[in-house]
Order: C-alpha cells, then structure tokens, then sequence
C-alpha cells in the first residue's frame, strides 16, 4: 500500500515519539487538586477493601472454599487494574504535567487490558461456581476441586495475558501519524487508534470485534448460568432456601452488572453526545469505580466474610 509523502514523513516521524500527552481534568489548579484528592481517596478505598478481602480470606481457614478463591483472585485484580491508571493520573495532577513516557503508556495499555480481560473471564468462572453450587450441590467437591480451582483461576489470568499480548503489540506496531495527545487521563486503545493513520488501524478494530465476540461469549455464560439458578433457586420449597441461594448470587450478579453496564457506555455510547469532560467521567466509571465499590458488593452480604473480617480485626487489635 502507497502512502502521500506528507504522510509518509509523519510515519517515519512516529517513531520518534517519546512521550505522550494524556488529557488533564480542566479547571483551575485548585480543581486539579480536587481531582487529587477524589482519586486518592477512592483509591486508598480499593486499597482498604480489596486489602481486607484478601488477607482475611488467606487468614481463614473457614474460607478456603472455591466461592472465596475466586474472590481472592478478583480483589487482586481489581487492585491491579485501579493501580495502573491512578496513581499516574494522580502525580500528573499533583506535578500539574500531563506526560507520560511511551514505555509507561505501552506498559499501561498492556497492564488495563489484561486486567479487564481477566477479570471478564474471572467473573465468567465465578457464575459457573455459583451454578454448580446451587444446581449440582452433590457434585460440588468433585467438579470444583482444588486442582481444577487453579486450573480455572490460571487460565483466567493466562486469558488476560494473551489478549493483552495481542493488543498491545498491535497497537504500538501502527504508525502514529496525528501527534501524541491523548484524550483520555490514561492510555486507552481507541484514543491511541485515533493518533495513528487513517488506514492503518483496520488490524486492531478486527482485534477488538475479535474481543467483543469473546466478552459476549462470556456473557452468554454467565446468562445461561444464572438462567438455571434462578431457575433452581425458585424450586426450593422453604423461603429461607431461597433468600439464602440469592444471598449468595447477588453479590456477584451486582458486580457483573457494574462491571458490563459501565464498560459498554463507555465503549458504545453515541458519538454525538461525546465530549471530553463525558470521556473522562465514563472512563472512571467503568475504570476507577468497580475495583472501589467490589469489596463493598461482597461483604455488605455476606456474612460468612463479615464474621471472618471482625475476627480478623478483633485479633489484631487484641494483639497490640
């Protein structure tokens, strides 16, 4: 394929990028420093929840179960996909700088999309366990036993890599031929497509209609899952059965509902309605808002790990 010259030096001149400008929250500094502050405090949120999560599940015995292994490996993801893009988006508000290195945007671009992956597909498993919990309780052991809990985890998190993998190494492989600002307040695939060249980028649109197709599969799943528990869950003849079997599924139903709710806005809403201060409140919906709020949606019912978490606490204190 034959390029103008014009944009043939701009493709030569593409490689010379170093750094790339990400888009700051508007206003005065002072609106900047609030921006700070808001972040700093959702994030030490999502530290705080997700913390607890994990070291309470590790510390009781009482909760190595399949259900809380997969929380386990949720709360870690979650504390990895918000701290690939806060803490940065923080210090450039603090520093008053919109920079970011181009081996810190490659290494965000890779870290977001295989977090976000993973933790698809993570949520994915999780809807299986909570199936086989509830419509195959005598199978339970043999069909989610340990080894088959880390095969499943792992192929998660392997998941996550590979799509990664793909998209990051296609992404930078385009040349970027419109500068390198970035309207968004972290390196995010579609406004890094929009830098490059008008007919290069038809290579990661077909990767991502590629991952589109992947994550309605997931959803089909998941669907399909909870299609049978409720379904189960209604033939329970005590209403106490059943207010138990939903306690146990409304955790997770309410986490797969923020975390697809939040990323398809982001992702389809309509362009007419686009503008940059929209991008960036979507952005941190579907980025920031879910690894906080997680923690949240899981031990507001569930008792199980409330019990575990005051214990837990009530040691430490009793201890000092």
């Amino acid at each position: 394929m034959s390029y103008p010259r014009a944009q043939r030096q701009q493709m030569a001149n593409s490689s010379s990028i170093t750094h790339f400008l990400l888009l700051p929250f508007p206003g005065t500094r002072q609106l900047q420093l609030l921006h700070f502050c808001l972040f700093l405090a959702i994030y030490l949120a999502a530290l705080l929840g997700n913390g607890l999560i994990i070291t309470t599940i590790a510390w009781d015995h009482h909760l190595h179960t399949p259900m809380y292994f997969f929380l386990l490996n949720l709360a870690l993801l979650d504390l990895g996909a918000i701290s690939t893009t806060v803490p940065k988006s923080m210090s450039n508000s603090l520093r008053d700088t919109r920079d970011i290195s181009y081996a810190g945007c490659v290494a965000q671009v890779f870290l977001f999309a295989f977090f976000m992956q993973a933790e698809f597909s993570l949520l994915t498993t999780m809807s299986y366990d909570r199936y086989v919990a509830i419509c195959r309780p005598l199978h339970y052991e043999t069909l989610l036993g340990s080894r088959v809990c880390l095969h499943m985890a792992a192929t998660a998190w392997a998941c996550g890599v590979l799509y990664a993998m793909l998209h990051t190494a296609n992404t930078f492989s385009l040349p970027f031929c419109q500068g390198n600002a970035v309207d968004q307040f972290f390196c995010e695939i579609p406004q890094i497509l929009k830098l490059s060249c008008s007919t290069s980028y038809f290579r990661e649109v077909w990767l991502i209609v590629v991952g589109a197709c992947l994550v309605f599969v997931c959803f089909v799943l998941i669907v399909v899952s909870y299609v049978q528990i409720f379904r189960a869950v209604l033939r329970i003849p005590s209403q106490q059965g059943r207010h138990k079997a939903f306690a146990t599924c409304l955790p997770h139903l309410a986490v797969v509902s923020l975390f697809l709710s939040t990323g398809i806005f982001a992702n389809l809403k309509p362009s007419s309605i686009s503008s940059p201060s929209l991008d960036l409140v979507v952005s941190a919906l579907y980025s920031v808002v879910p690894p906080a709020v997680n923690p949240l949606i899981y031990s507001l019912r569930n008792q199980d790990l409330k019990a575990a978490l005051s214990q837990l606490i009530t040691g430490y204190f009793q201890k000092q």
